[in-house]
């Protein structure tokens, strides 16, 4: 006879199974985070290794920079020189000058140390040139890059190319590139500023006049593979046309950097420097085709005088800031180290800012010849109509304060005692810029006042950061 189970043995055991359960549960969790942890923490001392790395790096100096200047013998014997001359600085820099052969005399000036070394170009006999009009002679520019990178420099970081017209300001070259990680495959430079120049050679072409930069990894990538490259590109004009394709077949797209300046205009460039975007200024190109930067000058004499604001504030160099004067309601625009201009009235920021079109297209043609890839107004043909512009005189330094003075260009104007023309020199104060990485990243204008002044043919303008909130507007 089979007696009753007792309710009591029956919880007792049914718990004993919980427990079990719950016990293998717990020890199970415990195996599987003691893995993770010993996991990851073999991992950690790379991940640390990898912040350190990234954050010791010494920041990006000249020493880290190696040039490729294209030239020609014929270009490079007459005065082309002189315009790398005004930027080369023979302490800090390495790179060449490539040329097809050495010019006549050129034992005399071998030992120059005020210009790059000359490099003779490698024969390019083998490849092919078929674009009808065009220049053979964009095959050897073109191999600059790799010629360049077979100099074998030690401890570089970026490789800059440019042509012998190409004048850049090396501060502001490294200020830019200092931007971006060079272990990280880089092409950086400008487009045209013409509409129909790009629409024809590409959007995503380095203009070679502007000058480009790329960075030490993908330059090396690039020399190996670019002959066999350049073979299937026959047909295109340029040698930036080439360099785009071969970065192109790389899968390397270009990114943009609007301190280069292909300068496809002709003329008086004023409107355009005038207007400088909100970045470091790195080149100016094509200046023998502009009229010299300062009036009254000789183009070397002006680009020597314009070096003067650079060597005291190379950052700041035609950043433009904009304050009125209430009493008179004028609109003041600086364009620091360059130009101030005066209007005679109130115009709301969005309007000063377009580019005055002082200047001719580059080519005559299509409506799209005039077509540029920015925002202009007009330049009015009566120059009494114009704002009064004052062209920059000296500039000096005093530990970081930093004072420049215009003075007044000259125009057969009539004038009362509202008129900006009874004015006869502007003087600005600032302070030695020094912009920050994420400043660079996030650029932001700058503020200025109109300070008290000892005469009545004076104007004195304060320039400083904007507060947070701060608007630029006329104020009541």
């Amino acid at each position: 006879m089979l007696l009753p189970q007792s309710p009591f043995k029956s919880q007792s055991s049914s718990r004993l199974i919980n427990l079990v359960i719950i016990s293998s549960s717990v020890f199970t969790l415990f195996l599987l985070v003691s893995f993770f942890l010993v996991f990851t923490s073999s991992k950690l001392p790379h991940i640390s290794y990898l912040s350190q790395d990234v954050y010791s790096s010494p920041p990006t100096s000249l020493e880290h920079i190696v040039f490729g200047i294209a030239s020609n013998q014929k270009s490079w014997s007459a005065k082309r020189k002189e315009y790398v001359r005004l930027w080369w600085k023979n302490q800090s820099m390495r790179g060449c000058v490539f040329l097809e052969s050495l010019p006549p005399g050129h034992e005399h000036h071998a030992n120059d140390t005020s210009l790059p070394p000359v490099c003779i170009s490698e024969d390019t006999s083998r490849f092919r040139y078929t674009y009808r009009g065009g220049m053979r002679s964009a095959i050897r520019v073109a191999r600059v890059v790799s010629e360049t990178v077979a100099l074998n420099h030690s401890n570089v970081r970026w490789y800059v190319f440019g042509d012998d017209d190409t004048v850049f300001f090396p501060e502001n070259l490294v200020k830019t590139l200092s931007k971006y990680d060079h272990r990280l495959w880089y092409y950086i430079g400008t487009n045209s500023e013409i509409y129909e120049q790009n629409r024809i050679f590409g959007f995503g072409m380095a203009y070679g006049g502007a000058g480009f930069a790329i960075s030490s990894p993908l330059a090396k990538v690039l020399a190996k593979v670019f002959d066999s490259c350049i073979e299937r590109y026959p047909h295109l004009y340029g040698s930036d046309s080439r360099i785009s394709s071969c970065m192109a077949e790389l899968g390397i797209s270009l990114t943009q950097e609007p301190g280069f300046h292909q300068n496809d205009i002709h003329g008086d460039t004023f409107g355009l420097l005038a207007a400088h975007p909100l970045t470091p200024l790195v080149s100016l190109h094509h200046l023998d085709h502009i009229n010299p930067v300062f009036p009254n000058m000789t183009t070397i004499k002006a680009l020597q005088h314009l070096f003067k604001a650079v060597n005291a504030d190379s950052q700041r160099v035609l950043q433009k800031t904009v304050c009125y004067d209430r009493w008179f309601s004028w609109t003041i625009a600086v364009s620091w180290g360059y130009a101030v201009q005066i209007h005679g009235n109130h115009i709301l920021l969005p309007g000063v800012l377009p580019v005055q079109e002082t200047f001719s297209q580059w080519k005559k043609g299509s409506v799209l010849s005039g077509a540029y890839t920015f925002n202009t107004r007009e330049h009015h043909k009566d120059p009494c109509r114009r704002p009064v512009v004052f062209f920059l005189d000296h500039v000096s330094s005093a530990g970081d304060g930093i004072k420049s003075i215009y003075k007044k260009s000259y125009e057969n104007c009539t004038s009362d005692m509202g008129s900006p023309r009874k004015l006869e020199e502007v003087r600005v104060y600032s302070h030695k810029l020094d912009l920050d990485i994420k400043q660079l990243q996030a650029p932001r204008r700058h503020c200025c006042d109109i300070l008290p002044s000892t005469g009545g043919k004076v104007m004195d303008i304060g320039i400083r950061e904007c507060k947070d909130e701060e608007l630029i507007y006329m104020h009541p």
